[in-house]
């Protein structure tokens, strides 16, 4: 009995069998791709912090300790592969003749670094001109010396007077920030910025020229064993963590640790946890929705199932039996569509990632494809297995002869207690909660190993999706209730004098309209809101890229070069379009030591971009207009502000250096607005004023850096030829070098791979929503329309009568999805705020990717409303007599 159901399902069953397992399919590889690539993910992340770090630990070595004791005790430490000891010494300053002139600069560092560190920690130096070997100058350092190698400096050592070396080479210092940290003092007190005058010595040169200076010190540079870590990078982090505290605890005191790559780590498992929320965010409601979806499909022949079952008990199978032969359908979906899942999931791998295990271990895939088929199974259980057993206890065998409407002809419970409007309310009071000013979704202590994520802020949009779904629900079947006769007049050009019957076929129908209305608008916000989502994290990335740089390119003279705008002139070469001057000053307020920016309001937009976002207490338009009528006007940060208590045209007294005098001078401003972002400028309080009203005030016109903007093409070549011209004078950046510095790990590697998964779901979850589902309906529905023929029903008009539900289910599943979409992306973006730096002013909508999604689920209803009128002009008596 068991293989003769199973053959008549397949024969006579097939389409509800394949819609079945295709919704299966798609829940099971969205949740194995999505959880693969999670995975892989994380261990990404966690290279990539690693990677990211020169020099691993900095061991400082306490006074009095002796330093080749720390040195065998790093060494013996598990996990190290290189220890060598650095020399760091406190220089007074440095001085260089240079063509008849004395350049002098004012306090610095010596490092002394021993034979083979180079090859030891090979990113923590890079040689621009000159050796490779013996002195180096560092780049900051030589341009304000004027010096190149063969030049002779001086050094000034606190305790041991004047020494003269040889320039061998310049250099950089990419991670300067680390390599001068003060080890063991918290974040808030390390420097405000590397020394600017850095020189590289031998260990041995070092020994020498040092010998009865003071403000000696000794570090030891450790390189670790990364291939030993955990891949997840929060288990990396408590790693690295516990062992640099093991150390610090075997040296009795003689030893204190800066944990670089623990540093590094614990940003990246920061960014491995918000991957983990938008998994959830984002991942989760689409294998929902693709469980949904089998369920409606599985419902949409719920009619026949019943009436199959009630013949099976009057021919005498006992509930057992039936329930077996639920079982069998519900195992043939599950297998079927969980082996078609993960084959789906395979091949998104390898095309999408060039593996099927999305780069993940073995193990991990595995685990993950097991999870996801299990998952399957459960789906098609719970939509075929479920309702079957209920139907059981609950339908009788005359039941299962009546139609399900007249069955049940009372409204929901949920309708009646009000269940979507409860939800709305309570999503909104969650958004409120969540989206507060000081609301963290992710906190993530410094130095912390335990890291913990607000998870109750799921609720928000949790609440709206199913709320918004629910009330869409309860206005379709009133709109289907209480509006027969507008739909009547509305129906009419389609399907002529049956428009009363199709209106009230409609009505009788509301519940199947009604869900399938609802899956194909929640298929369609799923789409809307990961694809705005999306776009608008690439958006504020290429802003923060942008602001971080200033333009697209930026070239910062050294500190203290008096470099006039007009020598901007020599940087306008073929691709530019507009080279800008800024100034860069310092200016105390009170106590406070703040940035403070000069700019020509009229011009400074042509070659960056200012947002309104960037401002408060006006448009970016009307703040730089305020700088140019009042020349004295100053924007402010909000911290200061606040601070002082400032409202606008309070003056705001700010002590300046006078170039003339080379001391500070008070320089009245009036406080115009408030500036929260701006190019170049620190995340942290800073001034920005008319460079001309500065200039005049302290006697000098000199330019910090210039902004130069080439169109947003050739960012690369065009700062390539700059930093040919302009040697070790002053510093080029561009715009694509930038954008790979700034992003972090969540940028570059996870969310990009996240949303090209989901997106490509997405369109084929409304492809399946639209389709599968009307499809089916209209294939259950082959009876109506054979006995329409048979009363006298013409083609044009059954064609009418399929063109009307299919144009409802597409107006009412696209406008609703429209609107919780919306609503779904704007709370998305709120909520998950620390994702974004800095926040968008405004969502982006991929206008394109939207349009084909639409095009996509309109294009699956249309096939499915021909595929039901070619049905539909089957000869009636055929028709009756299969059915």
């Amino acid at each position: 009995m068991i293989v003769t159901w199973a053959r008549g399902l397949a024969r006579h069953r097939t389409g509800r069998l394949l819609a079945a397992l295709t919704g299966i399919a798609l829940a099971v590889a969205l949740v194995a791709a999505l959880g693969s690539f999670l995975t892989a993910s994380k261990a990404t992340m966690t290279q990539r912090a690693v990677r990211s770090v020169a020099v691993d630990w900095q061991v400082q070595v306490q006074p009095g300790a002796d330093p080749q004791k720390v040195l065998s005790l790093v060494t013996r430490t598990p996990g190290t592969r290189t220890a060598l000891p650095v020399g760091f010494a406190h220089a007074g300053g440095f001085t260089a003749r240079v063509q008849g002139s004395t350049q002098t600069t004012g306090p610095g560092m010596v490092l002394g670094l021993p034979d083979g560190y180079r090859a030891g920690f090979p990113d923590a130096v890079r040689t621009l001109s000159g050796s490779s070997t013996g002195v180096l100058l560092a780049q900051q350092t030589a341009a304000n010396l004027h010096a190149a190698p063969g030049d002779t400096i001086g050094i000034r050592l606190p305790g041991a007077g004047p020494r003269q070396v040889k320039v061998d080479g310049v250099v950089d210092l990419p991670q300067a920030d680390s390599l001068f940290q003060t080890v063991g003092a918290p974040s808030q007190s390390q420097p405000a910025a590397p020394p600017d005058n850095v020189v590289l010595l031998p260990a041995a040169r070092f020994t020498a020229l040092t010998r009865g200076a003071t403000g000696v010190t000794t570090q030891i540079h450790a390189a670790r064993d990364s291939t030993r870590l955990p891949s997840d990078p929060a288990s990396a982090f408590s790693a690295v963590t516990g062992a640099a505290r093991n150390l610090e605890a075997r040296s009795s005191g003689t030893a204190l640790v800066g944990n670089n790559v623990g540093a590094a780590l614990d940003s990246a498992r920061q960014d491995a946890l918000y991957a983990q929320i938008l998994f959830l965010f984002l991942g989760v409601p689409g294998a929902v929705l693709a469980a949904a979806l089998t369920a409606a499909v599985a419902s949409a022949g719920g009619e026949r199932r019943r009436q199959e079952q009630g013949l099976l008990r009057l021919r005498g199978l006992r509930p057992r039996q039936i329930t077996a032969l639920a079982g069998l359908e519900a195992a043939l979906i599950g297998l079927a569509g969980g082996l078609a899942g993960l084959g789906v999931a395979a091949l998104t791998g390898r095309l999408a990632f060039g593996t099927a295990s999305f780069g993940a271990s073995a193990a991990t895939w595995s685990t993950w494809y097991a999870v996801a088929f299990v998952l399957g199974a459960a789906v098609a259980a719970g939509a075929v297995l479920v309702p079957a057993l209920r139907d059981l206890r609950t339908v009788t065998v005359a039941d299962t002869r009546k139609q399900e409407d007249v069955r049940r002809s009372g409204s929901p419970w949920w309708m009646r207690y009000g269940l979507d409007l409860v939800l709305l309310i309570g999503s909104w009071l969650v958004f409120r909660a969540s989206s507060g000013n000081q609301y963290a979704l992710v906190l993530a202590p410094e130095g912390v190993p335990s890291i913990s994520v607000s998870y109750w802020a799921f609720l928000g949009p949790v609440l709206l999706w199913i709320g918004a779904a629910l009330l869409l629900w309860r206005l379709t079947l009133l709109a289907l209730t209480h509006g027969r006769p507008a739909l009547a007049r509305l129906v009419r050009p389609l399907t002529a004098t049956l428009a009363g019957t199709t209106a009230a076929v409609l009505a009788r129908r509301r519940r199947p309209i009604a869900r399938s209305v609802v899956l194909l608008a929640l298929a369609v916000s799923f789409a809307i809101s990961t694809a705005v989502f999306n776009a608008t994290y690439q958006q504020q990335a290429e802003v923060d890229a942008r602001l971080t740089n200033g333009a697209d390119i930026t070239v910062t003279e050294p500190p203290g070069a008096q470099v006039p705008p007009t020598a901007g002139a020599a940087l306008k070469i073929s691709g530019v379009r507009q080279v800008e001057p800024l100034q860069h000053r310092f200016a105390y307020v009170g106590s406070d030591l703040q940035d403070l920016y000069g700019v020509r309001p009229d011009t400074i937009s042509r070659a960056t971009s200012l947002q309104d976002a960037y401002f408060a207490g006006g448009t970016a338009d009307q703040l730089m207009r305020r700088l140019t009528q009042r020349p004295d006007n100053l924007l402010v940060s909000a911290e200061t502000v606040s601070d002082f208590q400032l409202s606008p045209g309070d003056t705001v007294n700010l002590r300046i250096q006078d170039a003339r005098t080379k001391s500070l001078r008070t320089v009245p401003f009036h406080y115009a607005g408030i500036v929260k972002e701006f190019p170049t400028a620190p995340k942290d309080s800073f001034f920005v004023a008319n460079a001309t009203y500065i200039a005049r005030t302290t006697g000098s016109d000199a330019i910090g850096a210039f902004l130069l903007d080439t169109g947003g093409t050739h960012q690369k070549q065009i700062a390539a030829q700059l930093r040919g011209r302009m040697g070790t004078r002053a510093t080029v950046t561009d715009l694509t070098q930038t954008r790979g510095t700034v992003g972090t790990s969540l940028t570059s590697v996870d969310l990009a791979g996240l949303t090209r998964i989901e997106l490509a779901f997405a369109v084929l979850l409304a492809a399946g929503a639209g389709g599968l589902v009307l499809a089916l309906g209209l294939a259950e529905r082959r009876r109506t329309f054979a006995i329409a023929t048979v009363l006298g029903a013409s083609t044009r008009q059954l064609r009418g009568m399929v063109l009307t539900e299919a144009l409802l289910l597409t107006a009412g599943g696209l406008a609703g999805g429209a609107l919780i979409g919306w609503g779904l992306s704007e709370m998305l973006v709120k909520v998950l705020t620390g994702v974004f730096d800095p926040p968008p002013a405004n969502l982006a909508v991929p206008g394109a990717y939207l349009a084909l999604t639409a095009v996509v689920a309109v294009a699956a209803v249309l096939a499915a409303a021909l595929n039901g009128i070619r049905g539909a002009r089957r000869p009636a008596i055929e028709e009756l007599r299969d059915l």
